[in-house]
């Protein structure tokens, strides 16, 4: 098989898109890591606007009302548990602040082109890539 050329991804807050399933929507919620340690807030989430299935999270951490904050990208295949409270991610805090940095300015990502650093740094198949299969995001844990 080969690889089926993605179309890039688009920040859900920037469309009138709605994801296929509501649940899906964790914006807002609070990241922790494998031990439980806050990472920082699901700032946005970006789509595959054909699926409408939630590809990353976009995860910002620090600064003070928004400035000096670092985002990170995380994809969805990652992500461990979901609760109405937080979102756990399978890696540790330290492995999390040193994954590839995130320019919040951008409003459309192209795969193969900005997103291959990602999903190798967390060692995850691309959800381009023939095989791929949808983690069944979200994991809803006890509430």
């Amino acid at each position: 098989m080969t690889e089926k050329e993605p179309l890039g991804l688009v920040r859900l807050d920037d469309t009138d898109l709605t994801l296929a399933k509501t649940e899906d929507d964790v914006r807002g919620r609070t990241v922790v890591d494998s031990a439980g340690e806050e990472i920082g807030k699901v700032h946005s989430l970006f789509v595959d606007a054909d699926e409408r299935q939630v590809r990353l999270l976009d995860v910002e951490s620090g600064g003070l009302l928004g400035i000096g904050a670092e985002h990170r990208l995380i994809p969805v295949d990652a992500v461990v548990e979901v609760t109405d409270e937080q979102v756990t991610i399978g890696r540790t805090r330290s492995e999390i602040a040193k994954a590839p940095g995130y320019d919040p300015a951008l409003t459309e990502l192209q795969p193969v082109d900005d997103l291959n650093d990602v999903y190798g740094y967390y060692g995850m198949t691309p959800f381009w890539t023939p095989g791929y299969r949808y983690p069944g995001f979200p994991f809803r844990g006890g509430d």
